[in-house]
């Protein structure tokens, strides 16, 4: 198996030369938003110095803009395992969620239920919540506070034909990193006659995303997560789009993708999209020899490499996290959150140490050039039930392909550091 070249990745990122105090700056932040390749940053810049414009001009930089669009569509479609026409963009996720809230609201009718996760992002919960107020009963899949897993036997009862119109369930936690089986509950939710939602924005850095695979009606995702620019993504499946009514100007066009994309998208970003995902099949065809055992049957293409791409990115990743976990754990007063070693997860490691808060803790990385994220990172309702709110939360340590196991054991050393000064 050919190894992982990280050092052409980290050539790649102008933000990994940054020293913070004489340190190099050790970018573990990823779950939060990833740092962006050069050619992100070209494509971006390149839009806005030469062909800024909006569509459908009979001029050369309309013209130009109308294929950047089209580009930044098929892009995403290549990453998510789709037709160009079932992608469409926005502000960033949330307001893609709120968007198509709005539209399944329209259908809810009082009693209709409504099924979402304790281990969701906010994201995927507030929207959904707010289908109350149309006279929907929402109910939640409790979480294994043991495990930071689903509670699959509650997921199957609180599903109920008929009455539930609606299940929401992320791909992935941003806070402690479990995966769950969206597949197993899309297939759930089209046996009850529900739409399926699936949150990926946390789960599309971390491995290959095929949306027909998994079944589901409708699934976002975020580009700044994946070396990207702000930008939300959506899939809507095309015989779902066909029976909503999404909220509209009459001079909107009626068909997808452009029925869910309000206003003038953001065509840099959509650019640098487009370049974002392009990386990451460079990635692919760089390691094919990592993975090549591993890719589905019958890929070709821009999509082959995404997908080789992430799983090349994982590969790599995932013994690191896995030693760092380890690590962490032989430290006196660290506590880890999330599920059991034998069951899917992403290469984003959460904990606590004892004697500080998480804020504490995550400055104290910060003076030293390690970048980390303390709180709840919106998944509140998980870290109100873990108990950890009084303490400012999780610290939260994410992984990315330009990561290095030099990073992580100054991280380690640094948390011994601090369980040390309070003994």
């Amino acid at each position: 198996m050919s190894p992982f070249d990280v050092a052409y990745v980290r050539s790649q990122f102008p933000a990994l030369k940054r020293m913070v105090d004489g340190r190099p700056a050790a970018y573990l932040d990823g779950p939060g938003g990833t740092q962006t390749p050069q050619r992100v940053i070209d494509a971006v810049a390149d839009y806005l110095a030469h062909r800024n414009c909006n569509i459908h001009g009979a001029f050369v930089t309309s013209e130009e803009t109308d294929a950047v669009v089209q580009a930044a569509h098929e892009a995403a479609a290549d990453l998510l395992g789709c037709s160009w026409e079932e992608v469409s963009y926005g502000a960033n996720m949330t307001t893609l969620a709120f968007l198509l809230s709005d539209a399944v609201s329209r259908d809810i009718e009082a009693g209709d239920e409504v099924l979402i996760t304790q281990l969701d992002h906010e994201a995927n919960r507030g929207p959904w919540l707010r289908l109350a107020e149309r006279g929907a009963v929402v109910r939640e899949v409790p979480v294994d506070l043991e495990t930071c897993t689903l509670d699959w036997g509650a997921f199957e009862r609180l599903i109920r034909p008929g009455k539930t119109r609606l299940v929401a369930v992320g791909y992935a936690s941003n806070a402690v990193g479990t995966v769950n089986d969206v597949a197993r509950a899309a297939a759930l939710a089209r046996e009850a006659g529900a739409l399926s939602v699936v949150d990926a924005v946390h789960y599309a850095l971390h491995g290959p995303i095929d949306v027909k695979a998994i079944g589901c009606d409708f699934l976002l995702c975020s580009a700044y997560k994946f070396f990207g620019p702000h930008v939300g993504i959506m899939y809507a499946r095309r015989e779902t789009t066909a029976v909503l009514e999404p909220v509209r100007l009459a001079t909107q066009e009626p068909d997808p993708p452009c029925v869910w994309e309000t206003g003038t998208l953001n065509h840099e970003g959509m650019a640098g999209t487009t370049a974002a995902i392009d990386f990451i099949a460079d990635l692919g065809e760089r390691h094919l020899g990592m993975v090549q055992d591993r890719l589905p049957a019958g890929l070709q293409g821009r999509r082959r490499a995404v997908v080789a791409g992430m799983l090349a990115g994982e590969a790599y990743e995932q013994p690191l996290a896995k030693q760092l976990r380890d690590q962490l754990a032989g430290i006196a007063g660290v506590t880890l959150y999330g599920p059991p070693e034998d069951t899917p997860r992403t290469s984003t490691v959460s904990f606590t140490l004892d004697g500080f808060q998480a804020g504490e803790v995550c400055r104290s990385l910060g003076s030293r050039g390690l970048f980390t994220w303390d709180g709840d990172f919106y998944a509140r309702r998980l870290v109100d039930l873990l108990g950890l709110t009084p303490r400012g939360g999780l610290v939260r340590v994410g992984l990315a392909p330009y990561t290095t196991q030099g990073e992580l054991e100054r991280l380690v050393e640094a948390v011994a550091d601090l369980a040390r000064a309070v003994r």
